[in-house]
């Protein structure tokens, strides 16, 4: 199993890369993963019968007791099997439906993939931790899966809303998982059902962990996110909304119900949510006219239904539940299946305007009545088989005087009722010719387009005439509750009371359909009461005016005024908190040497200065200044790595400073803010002495002894000698794992905020401007045979002959040098920069594997390099640094991240914890001896990530606002980065 996943996960990575080569006909490749799965889980079912469960197991948190634990029993092996056969035929299936110029076709390949993969984790997942990693990964995927077209509003807001619901119950659900796991001292759920947790934390743990299945199974009031959802591809909701992920919930019921249907919160929640879910969606189905909305209402019903009678509580109504959950996985993923088909083919999914289709499409028709009647419950499909169980079950609770049992009898009646009304509308509105509507006009589809739906609609009735086959796999887990072994699957048990229940049912919805205008214009009249929808919308609504108001409250006043109301809560918490504070320290002492004084006196100087000055790059300049006042500090107090960081992450942000600059005026306003000066003044002075006070304190605080003293000790295990990169790296790698991400965050935002569409990619190279490209001689070529080709290497307005003969015949140090103008090309920057880039590059790869030991490490490396780059940029343009790195930043920085936090999953693998440091040592000839720890691939992703971040900032506030800039004043010959924008930065 576990082996499996993998599989899914690397494949699903790869599988854009092959979208690439093979376009459409990756869906064929990449289905093969699935039904190879399939076809294994097949291989165990006899051990499942027998008794004997597949389980494997890998230690992944000893401490909390949660390992990476599967295990493949008789429920989780059906729905297994439901996963990864459906999932192969959908995938099949998508061949045909999508075009090979359908947008981010490799991604939703991926994603669809993935999702199989994820939804197998979830069904055999044994710790219940795993079990919500799983599930949560569910909510993401379905997420990106519905909104899968991203230029449609209306997908978007489907996929938001989704994640929200689910994400709610899911994080509620957590909570419950956390109080079984504690009540009953272990993480694995087999056991926690076996030996159930009882009393009030029982009953709230299991109330919570409902409230996750209810919203991932679309219950009401959670129904609504369901029919919005429809707004996916179509085999995104035959597959997550019909035989995967909302079956999660089912699932979750159907495998808690053995230990914990006897709790008095199980049955109002399961029963009463689930039959008044079956009438809700069944009623709401009854009012569509998109097909696929209909069949989404007709989810919602089933869902309900499923979760109804598996949670019953008795051995009867769990084999007549899992039976049902079978045939609803078949027949509902074939009609959306086919409504896939009739869309592509008719243009339209409004069964108002589908006339004929039944004649013209004869074999996509009757693969649809199949499915249809046996969603309907007519024999001799399973759907027939399932329902004559479930009313058999029901009627055999209720006679034995449960109430619960006479609630979910009625509910499943009228409930069924409203299914065969509502599968009547279906086919007659898809397949039948009206004769107030003119025959549809067809498209011509692939035949290869029917083969997944038919094979689906054909198990339907395969399954019926076999059922003893398969009802020892639905029995082994039937036998698990209580209420005996009597009741057996069959499509014939004679005449009984559940099949004149059946006639009645089917008698009753001859009336509906019958009366349809009647019952149309009843439910206009009906107020909306079960509307959801309106709730969420209202509560998201409400959400944004109350943020919209917040904002317009305390930034009213402009950033000033929205600093001064932060520093002001600042002052008046913390400082409050000083002052009542006891322990202060016993004596100050004032420096540790001569010069600390003088270099914070000139910090403070400057800072003050920062704020009185009008100039911005003056300002930012006076700001600079007490960085590097913090370099010295480090670097006299003991801390060279601490120094060498702060000096480069100074740098870097005084060029990102610069960067923005440009587009903004060179001095600020005069009028700042309706703060006046002496507020600012009194706030800022306020400020700094609470931090002081703050500092003080903290100081003389400590009654415990410090943990300094134990960190060289760990570093030495760890195999360095510089205790800070080894913090960073072994110790608290979770902290920095986080802080990269939010690196990689932050290159997102500012990309964002710059790039109006194809942010992909690097920045702009030579070779993608022609005009440039025959303009440009190889660098340092003799000026002898430039002068023979006689390029114009720029016009320049105001520029005399001389000038340009001048500057075609001057060398250039930088491969773009020659795409600057003259007037901005500075011979000693290019010879600089020619000179210390690739020694700045040795360097930064010498910090990279040298800080586990001394001052360095990924970070410092990775700045210097960006700092490499930055030279590149200034001294060449945009062009120049597409040379420089032509790479996509965003790969760097996924790239490093992925590696970084790889390290952490490749420690899993050899059954350590999370970020478990190894090493390998050798003595090499020349270079002696080499100690080289997953820690160092660790700080490799560090590195990577922080050149992608620089790299990112540059393409997005350099190249990318230069090329706005040459938009704006209509010259594309002026490409300089550094020009009259520039003016006032550092040369």
């Amino acid at each position: 199993m576990i082996l499996s996943l993998v599989l899914f996960g690397a494949l699903a990575l790869v599988t854009p890369l092959l979208t690439r080569v093979l376009g459409r006909r990756v869906f064929a490749v990449i289905a093969l993963l699935p039904a190879a799965v399939f076809v294994l889980l097949l291989t165990w079912l006899p051990g499942v019968l027998a008794g004997t469960p597949v389980v494997e197991t890998v230690e992944w948190i000893p401490a909390l007791d949660i390992a990476l634990s599967f295990r493949l029993d008789a429920l989780a092996l059906l729905l297994a099997l439901i996963v990864t056969g459906i999932g192969a035929l959908v995938l099949l299936y998508c061949m045909n439906y999508f075009a090979d110029d359908e947008p981010a076709l490799g991604r939703f390949a991926a994603l669809l993939l993935a999702f199989a993969g994820v939804m197998f984790g979830l069904v055999t997942a044994d710790d219940v931790f795993v079990l919500f990693t799983f599930w949560e990964a569910t909510s993401v995927l379905s997420y990106l899966l519905i909104g899968h077209y991203t230029g449609r509003k209306e997908s978007r807001g489907a996929a938001l809303q989704a994640l929200t619901v689910t994400t709610f119950g899911g994080l509620a659900m957590l909570v419950g998982l956390v109080i079984l796991a504690v009540e009953g001292g272990t993480t694995s759920l087999a056991e926690l059902v076996a030996n159930p947790v009882t009393g009030a934390a029982g009953e709230w743990a299991i109330a919570l962990v409902l409230l996750g299945a209810v919203s991932k199974s679309a219950l009401v009031p959670f129904h609504f996110w369901l029919p919005a959802a429809m707004a996916a591809p179509t085999p995104v909701s035959a597959y997550l909304h019909a035989a995967a992920m909302v079956k999660a919930g089912v699932y979750l019921v159907a495998r808690l119900a053995p230990g914990y249907a006897e709790l008095e919160v199980w049955h109002p929640i399961v029963i009463g949510l689930g039959g008044l879910t079956m009438l809700v969606g069944g009623w709401r189905a009854l009012r569509q006219y998109d097909l696929k909305l209909l069949l989404a209402y007709g989810t919602v019903s089933q869902l309900g239904f499923l979760i109804m009678v598996t949670g019953l509580g008795t051995r009867d109504a769990a084999l007549a539940g899992v039976a049902l959950l079978l045939a609803h996985a078949l027949f509902k993923a074939t009609l959306f299946l086919v409504v896939g088909i009739v869309d592509h083919a008719a243009g339209t999914r409004d069964w108002r305007k589908l006339s004929g289709l039944g004649r013209r499409m004869p074999v996509i028709a009757t693969i649809a009545f199949l499915a249809a009647a046996s969603m309907a419950g007519l024999p001799p499909l399973l759907g027939f088989v399932a329902k004559e169980a479930v009313f058999t079950a029901e009627l055999e609770s209720a006679l034995a005087g449960d109430t619960w049992g006479w609630i979910a009898l009625v509910a499943a009646f009228l409930g069924s009722v409203l299914t065969v009304a509502y599968t009547v509308r279906f086919v007659w509105g898809a397949f039948f010719t009206k004769a107030e509507v003119p025959p549809t006009p067809l498209h011509r589809e692939s035949p290869a387009i029917g083969i997944a739906p038919a094979i689906l609609a054909g198990a339907s009735v395969v399954f019926a005439f076999a059922v003893p086959l398969i009802e020892p796999l639905l029995a082994a887990y039937a036998d698990e509750l209580p209420g005996g072994h009597e009741y057996h699957l069959a499509l014939w048990h004679g005449l009984e009371p559940a099949l004149a229940l059946s006639a009645a049912v089917f008698a009753l919805a001859a009336l509906l359909v019958w009366g349809r205008q009647r019952v149309a214009r009843m439910q206009a009249a009906m107020p909306p009461a079960l509307d959801s929808a309106r709730g969420y919308l209202g509560i998201v609504s409400f959400v944004d005016r109350l943020a919209a108001r917040v904002t317009t409250a305390f930034q009213v006043r402009g950033l000033a005024g929205y600093l001064a109301i932060i520093m002001v809560v600042f002052i008046g918490g913390l400082g409050t908190a000083a002052i009542l504070n006891a322990s202060w320290p016993g004596g100050v002492r004032l420096w540790d040497y001569p010069a600390q004084p003088f270099i914070a006196f000139i910090m403070s100087i400057a800072a003050i200065a920062a704020a009185i000055v009008r100039r911005r790059v003056t300002s930012v300049l006076l700001v600079g200044v007490t960085g590097y006042g913090l370099v010295l500090l480090f670097g006299m107090s003991g801390a060279p790595d601490l120094a060498l960081t702060q000096a480069l992450v100074e740098t870097i942000t005084i060029v990102v400073f610069v960067l923005v600059l440009r587009r903004l005026p060179k001095q600020s306003a005069v009028h700042p803010t309706a703060l006046g000066r002496a507020t600012r003044a009194v706030i800022g002075v306020l400020a700094g002495l609470v931090m002081g006070v703050i500092g003080l304190v903290a100081l003389s605080a400590r009654i415990e002894p410090t943990i300094s003293e134990g960190l060289p000790a760990l570093s030495i295990e760890a195999h360095g000698k510089n205790i800070v990169n080894v913090m960073l790296v072994d110790i608290r790698a979770w902290d920095t794992l986080g802080e990269i991400s939010v690196l990689v965050a932050v290159a997102t935002g500012v990309a964002s905020l710059i790039f109006v569409s194809g942010r992909t990619g690097g920045a702009p190279r030579l070779d993608e401007q022609p005009d440039r490209r025959n303009r440009l001689q190889p660098v340092l070529e003799p000026a002898s045979s430039i002068r023979a080709a006689k390029p114009r290497l720029a016009e320049v307005d105001d520029e005399t002959d001389a000038a340009a003969e001048a500057h075609e015949n001057r060398q250039t140090w930088l491969l773009a040098g020659r795409t600057l103008s003259p007037r901005n090309r500075s011979i000693l920057i290019e010879v600089l920069v020619r000179l210390l880039f690739h020694p700045a590059i040795i360097v930064s790869v010498y910090l990279l594997f040298v800080g586990h030991n001394a001052p360095g490490g990924g970070f410092a490396g990775g700045l210097l390099a960006g700092l490499a780059l930055v030279a590149r940029y200034l001294a060449g343009g945009r062009y120049e640094l597409g040379e420089a790195a032509p790479v996509d930043a965003g790969r760097l920085l996924g790239t490093g991240l992925l590696l970084a936090a790889g390290t952490a999953a490749s420690s899993l693998l050899f059954g350590l914890t999370a970020f478990e440091s190894t090493w390998f040592e050798a003595d090499v000839p020349v270079l002696g001896h080499l100690s080289i720890g997953t820690s160092t691939l660790f700080d490799i992703g560090v590195y990577l990530v922080v050149v992608g971040l620089v790299l990112d900032i540059l393409r997005s506030l350099g190249a990318e606002v230069d090329r706005h800039q040459e938009e704006v004043e209509g010259d594309p010959e002026a490409s300089d980065p550094t020009a009259a924008d520039r003016e006032g930065a550092p040369a």
